[in-house]
């Protein structure tokens, strides 16, 4: 035989309230966090658009720019392949899409990070950039799959995925935009 005892009304069950401070602290500081990663790999990119468009004597000689009818991509795809699909990279080398597709991209994944706009499209289009990047010198000098590449697509995917545009960015007043609202991949 079983016995149910109901509990009384006046001995309810103890309840911890949600630590809401703390919570907010933490989800503030992170929410910071991304910010800063973002606003910094957006800058990166940009400085490698900057570089390879004027030729500062960083990554790109002097006198070597863009500007200057030099090619940001021919050194790199016919002397900084390797691996594998060394041959088809350096087949690339010189055709008249890939330097303005390449630069396009750096541009607008620096303005897309730095400002916030665009996380969705910039991590897709980011991760298909490093993904490109890293199989072009396979295998990684220090680790046999892992690299700064695939660490940086990682980093794209988190920062969409996390909104890290909304915070210290135009995130918010871009997710507002008719275009935005009506194509949300746009977000």
């Amino acid at each position: 035989m079983t016995t149910t005892t109901q509990q009384s009304p006046s001995r309810a069950v103890p309840r911890m309230a949600p630590d809401t401070g703390r919570a907010a602290l933490h989800s503030t500081f992170a929410a910071r966090s991304l910010a800063v990663l973002r606003i910094a790999f957006g800058l990166t990119f940009l400085w490698a658009f900057v570089d390879k468009v004027f030729g500062l004597g960083y990554a790109t000689k002097s006198g070597q720019g863009w500007i200057d009818g030099g090619d940001p991509t021919m050194g790199f795809l016919t002397k900084g392949t390797d691996g594998p699909f060394k041959d088809f990279y350096a087949g690339l080398a010189g055709d008249f899409w890939v330097t303005p597709l390449f630069m396009i991209g750096l541009a607008g994944l620096g303005i897309a990070l730095t400002l916030g706009i665009g996380m969705r499209v910039a991590a897709v289009s980011g991760v298909l950039l490093y993904l490109l990047m890293w199989s072009a010198a396979l295998p990684p000098a220090n680790n046999p799959v892992l690299d700064d590449h695939i660490l940086g697509a990682i980093t794209l995917v988190v920062l969409a995925a996390t909104a890290a545009g909304d915070t210290w960015g135009l995130g918010r007043q871009w997710a507002r935009t008719d275009v935005v609202r009506r194509f949300p991949v746009l977000r």
